[in-house]
């Protein structure tokens, strides 16, 4: 990993500055500019379909479990192992799928691959006594690894795969949740929790004439191994004759590029924002490196991590990866800081410098001048998710690929025979759509299921103006129901750190319950509230910097207020998040929880 320039000398700040905000302006929605993105089940359905597993016949179930998981991503498998440890003894997992994965169960797309540490992005390696083939590992593994979970902690024996929920609903005589499915499944759950996470369901772009293309056409977490030949690690033969179409240059079309190159007759890449793209610099695990290492050793690593995006910078850097370039250079800049800059003057420098080396090595690598610039980046590091790579640059160099810059606008049209940019048409065989997940839309909307709570009102009534939770997890009015995923709760660039910390707290409330006899939790009105209130006064501190971001899902296309600033993550950072969280349970007297039912009861009253 090559590092900073040594100073900002070189740099022009202030031109540098107002060139970002021109190509923020370029990207931004308006009045007249909409961006919009098109619900797959309008023309699309097939794209929510299943191509690497089916739904085997079986009866519906009409039985009853201490909690009910939805979703078999990490979150819900690290929710489900932690409730494991803790004794609960019926845990049950559904999910659409036909088998544990999550996000991972779908990306399957050629030269899928992590890009945060495996080390500490893999879920419970000491627990399960694993230990990753190379520093940032293939999708294949990682599959491979999720199974090896759900068999350590017999987590497939309840299971329920190629099942969707549709219906939560709250029994307050019972305090139970009645679950309902699309197989006819009747089941009765006290818990019930909702790891369905961001990035499950497929976006794709409002743009016109979508609907009308007559190639073959998907998305890249359904990838069509059928039409392209070939499979994640292997030449995509069927490609050899077409002329293929990318939407997309986020981390999915990073990774996916080269192997497309590389088959494709030719390939068009249609760009509106470029990535900022740094080396990878993979590498096998070294087993002496991986025998030495101490007991608690993950954990300790994932903390280490994560504190490189926090005021409390550790004075060392475990990891010392393209993620936490800005915090060695800060640290550097600390020891050597004659004038006295405060750490957020020395951060912004460091960010400058960074991404001048990005551009600067983009121009070394693209040989053709005018593509090297189009895929130059200009805004802040963190603006957007980093990307990595050996091979995503250099396969613009081959004489088969082209990149479409779209100037910020995007494309203008999707014919019969193509894609439409500008004045030109591009014949295309096949269209690849890499446009990531829906982020934006409402819970229920994501998981395709309805929520009803103690007085009949849904989830997505509730939070029709915004989220509404104490610590991210609970939400008044819907006992026994927790949520895991980022808003409201911790954000680390290593997404599994915060699941894990959030299992491990819902699995202690769930078994505190049961020692207690506590039969159903939810925040006070009061609790909920001053945490709404905290996210969204923390969001303030942090609204300069994403509103000059160039627009992305990141920022809500460049609209990080209102609804939006209430999903923000705990903007004291993760490492305070988990230490709220730990504080919480340690004091043991359930802060800021109304128990057994007392909410319901009233609802209940007030309505006879």
């Amino acid at each position: 990993m090559t590092d900073l320039p040594a100073t900002t000398a070189a740099l022009d700040i202030d031109k540098t500055r107002a060139r970002y905000q021109t190509e923020r302006d370029k990207r931004s929605v308006s009045d007249t500019r909409q961006r919009q993105y098109r619900d797959v089940e309008q023309g699309f359905a097939h794209m929510l379909d299943d191509p690497y597993g089916s739904a085997p016949p079986r009866e519906p179930l009409t039985d009853e479990v201490d909690v009910l998981v939805v979703g078999s991503g990490f979150g819900g498998m690290m929710v489900a192992a932690r409730l494991r440890e803790a004794g609960v003894a019926k845990v049950r997992i559904v999910d659409v799928a036909s088998d544990v994965g999550g996000t991972w169960y779908w990306n399957r797309y050629p030269g899928a691959a992590c890009d945060v540490e495996s080390y500490i992005y893999f879920p419970l390696l000491e627990e399960t006594g694993y230990m990753p083939v190379e520093r940032y590992s293939k999708a294949a593994e990682i599959r491979a690894h999720t199974k090896r979970i759900a068999e350590r902690y017999d987590l497939y024996r309840d299971a329920l795969f190629s099942t969707q929920v549709k219906t939560l609903d709250w029994d307050g005589g019972t305090a139970r949740w009645t679950v309902q499915t699309d197989r006819g499944d009747v089941m009765s759950a006290r818990f019930v929790v909702l790891t369905t996470g961001p990035l499950n369901r497929p976006k794709l772009p409002e743009i016109p004439g979508i609907d009308e293309f007559a190639g073959h056409s998907f998305h890249t977490s359904r990838w069509d191994y059928a039409y392209t030949g070939g499979s994640a690690t292997e030449p995509l033969v069927g490609l050899g004759d077409k002329r293929v179409g990318l939407i997309g240059t986020g981390a999915t079309s990073v990774q996916c590029v080269p192997p497309l190159a590389a088959s494709a007759e030719h390939l068009t890449v249609f760009q509106r924002t470029p990535s900022s793209v740094d080396a990878r610099d993979n590498s096998l695990t070294d087993p002496a490196w991986a025998a030495s290492l101490q007991p608690g050793w993950q954990q300790r690593r994932m903390e280490n991590f994560t504190a490189q995006f926090t005021a409390a910078l550790p004075p060392h850097d475990d990891v010392a990866d393209g993620w936490t370039v800005l915090a060695r250079a800060v640290r550097e800049k600390l020891a050597d800081n004659p004038h006295g800059l405060d750490p957020g003057t020395l951060l912004e420098q460091a960010d400058f410098e960074k991404m001048a080396q990005i551009r600067e090595r983009i121009g070394r690598i693209v040989e053709d001048p005018a593509t090297a610039d189009a895929l130059k980046p200009w805004f802040s590091l963190y603006c957007k998710r980093p990307c990595f790579s050996d091979l995503y640059l250099q396969a613009f160099n081959r004489p088969n690929v082209s990149l479409v810059e779209t100037a910020g606008y995007g494309i203008d049209r999707i014919t019969p025979g193509g894609v439409i940019v500008g004045d030109v048409e591009y014949p295309l065989d096949c269209l690849i759509f890499a446009t990531g997940f829906e982020t934006s839309t409402s819970y229920e909307k994501r998981s395709s299921m309805t929520i009803s709570g103690v007085s009949g009102q849904s989830l997505n009534e509730k939070w029709a103006d915004g989220m509404s939770t104490l610590h991210g997890m609970h939400t008044r009015g819907f006992p026994n129901l927790f949520v895991i995923g980022p808003a409201q709760a911790g954000m680390s660039p290593n997404f599994p750190h915060m699941l894990s910390e959030q299992s491990l707290h819902i699995a202690h409330i769930v078994a505190d319950c049961a020692a207690k006899g506590i039969g159903a939790i939810e925040p006070t009105e009061e609790a909920e509230g001053n945490w709404v209130e905290t996210i969204v006064r923390m969001a303030e501190g942090r609204r300069k910097f994403i509103e000059a971001c160039t627009p992305g899902y990141y920022n809500n296309e460049g609209r990080a207020t209102g609804a939006a600033a209430r999903g923000s993550p705990f903007a004291a950072g993760p490492i305070e998040f988990v230490k709220l969280l730990r504080s919480w349970r340690e004091v043991g007297d359930f802060a800021g929880m109304e128990l057994d039912g007392e909410h319901a009861r009233r609802t209940r009253e007030t309505a006879l």
